[in-house]
């Protein structure tokens, strides 16, 4: 009985053998293996050459962003205040256009008198809505 010869081993397979053995055996390997743990560590290098880099851009943007945060909450205590103003404001401008209608009416009154008409400017006087 004959054995059937061993199958051919890979292409590829053999390439590497080839390769390895000219390279010079451990001393081809040692410069391979020497590539291979130095490609990590380049890679490791881009990532933190990378990392600086963005942070320094970051960093300001950051600043900023802190600034551009204290004076949208100054900006919005402000509108607060003027929100308020205003609507003072308002409320004395309503005031004053019921007492000026008031005077109005006394003036234009068919039996308007002086008397009568100051009479309910002095009563205007009196009338405490304007105090707020």
């Amino acid at each position: 009985m004959t054995t059937p010869p061993a199958p051919a081993a890979p292409h590829w397979v053999q390439v590497a053998l080839s390769v390895l053995g000219i390279l010079g055996g451990s001393t081809g390997l040692a410069a391979i293996a020497t590539v291979v743990v130095q490609r990590g560590k380049f890679k490791a290098d881009a990532a933190d050459t990378l990392t600086e880099a963005a942070l320094t851009l970051v960093q300001p943007l950051q600043t900023r962003i802190t600034q551009l945060e204290g004076e949208a909450f100054s900006a919005r205590s402000e509108l607060g205040t003027l929100r308020e103003q205003v609507n003072q404001l308002q409320f004395v401008v309503r005031v004053l256009t019921r007492t000026l209608d008031r005077w109005r009416a006394a003036i234009r009154a068919p039996d308007a008198t002086l008397r009568k008409v100051r009479a309910t400017v002095a009563e205007s006087d009196r009338i405490p809505e304007m105090d707020r």
